[in-house]
């Protein structure tokens, strides 16, 4: 077998899906994105093709440590991106063949189901209660939310109780059989992360996720960890295991590697063996498409240190599209808060890719959005 071909689809809301192709007739399918970036993500993916046209797709790992060795740069969000895109295709196309679920390759499920979270309250958090109430009655036993908007380095005291009541919204509705992760999005200064996870202690959070930015973590990082009892999570912005090792030697609770990021499914599946050791959990980043969430999910099943799986349905900025270029939607079909084993081949899915093709027509221009705070200085989204 031989990869005969490699396109790209531009799709809303602010995705970027992979085909490659092959001359057996088998492809496989895969999600190479940087949130506001994906048209330079697809210049990567096409400069990259030229080192698998005419190879064996079923050398995956081999493939793997070209995409990300054979140049002399490597490594960083676009084009550890455009490898992840090209990981979930090649997976993909090796479970067709063998007529088998990617998980399976990986060893086989250690579990039956796949716990998953949903999001609630949007960039600038609001409607918490109601929004909270909506996931519950749905059957979701955990949410995650924005603790605040925009912060300062050293936000006012009335800045930092409003985040905390937000979060004691949501737990009064969640009561103490349900989780609440908070994610601070990198917008909170290391003094003020210090602050405001002590504060949380006793809303009891699963985690607070990226309390700082990654590129202020360091020993800020350890400091934030011996703060307080509060687990932390860190990883939708690191690219790789050499990454997260720091992070683990700080004492992170929970790593969360974005199969579209993180060098796909063979670097979460080594990402969270390295978790492993320390006595952490995987909790894969994932606010992205259907092949993302597949791939994602392929990973969860096969991994002993699974904690919770990211997912986008209902998220703010997908306007109800999370399962629009799927011919079968069902299969996230989320029960009791849970994801069912996927049993097809590969990925678990079937792309639509009559849809894509139309939706790539049009294609999407999406960007992060830009803040600033009241005196007009940049501010972090």
């Amino acid at each position: 077998m031989k990869i005969t071909g490699v396109e790209t689809f531009l799709v809303a809301p602010r995705w970027l899906f992979l085909k490659v192709s092959t001359d057996e007739g088998i492809s496989g399918w895969g999600e190479p994105v940087v949130e506001g970036r994906a048209q330079t993500v697809r210049a990567a993916v096409h400069e990259l093709s030229e080192l698998l046209i005419g190879q064996d797709p079923l050398r995956i790992e081999d493939h793997w440590q070209v995409l990300r060795r054979g140049g002399f740069y490597r490594g960083g969000p676009v084009l550890s991106s455009a490898l992840a895109g090209y990981d979930h295709a090649l997976w993909d196309i090796a479970g067709k063949v063998r007529d088998a679920p990617v998980h399976e390759l990986l060893g086989g499920p250690v579990r039956d189901r796949v716990r998953v979270y949903s999001w609630v309250g949007g960039d600038r958090p609001s409607g918490i209660r109601e929004a909270v109430s909506a996931q519950v009655e749905a059957g979701f036993t955990a949410v995650k939310m924005n603790v605040a908007g925009p912060l300062t380095a050293i936000a006012s005291p009335a800045e930092a109780d409003a985040a905390v009541a937000r979060a004691w919204e949501a737990r009064e509705v969640l009561g103490p059989h349900r989780d609440l992760a908070i994610d601070f999005h990198g917008r909170v200064s290391p003094a003020m992360a210090r602050r405001l996870v002590k504060l949380l202690e006793d809303v009891q959070p699963m985690f607070v996720e990226e309390p700082v930015l990654p590129e202020t973590q360091g020993d800020a990082l350890r400091s934030i960890v011996e703060a307080s009892t509060v687990p932390i999570a860190v990883g939708e912005r690191l690219y790789s295991r050499w990454e997260f090792k720091p992070v683990l030697d700080a004492g992170v609770a929970v790593v969360q590697p974005d199969p579209s990021h993180a060098g796909g499914i063979s670097e979460l599946r080594r990402i969270g063996a390295l978790a492993e050791i320390y006595g952490a959990s995987l909790a894969p980043h994932c606010p992205l498409g259907p092949i993302s969430l597949a791939a994602s999910l392929q990973v969860a099943f096969a991994t002993p240190n699974f904690l919770i799986q990211e997912q986008s349905v209902g998220m703010h900025y997908h306007e109800g599209r999370e399962h629009a270029y799927l011919a079968d939607p069902s299969i996230f079909a989320f029960r009791d808060g849970y994801a069912a084993r996927p049993l097809g081949p590969g990925l678990g899915i079937e792309v639509d890719e009559a849809a894509v093709r139309r939706a790539d027509e049009v294609g999407h221009t999406w960007r992060s959005p830009v803040w600033r705070h009241d005196d007009g200085g940049l501010a972090e989204w």
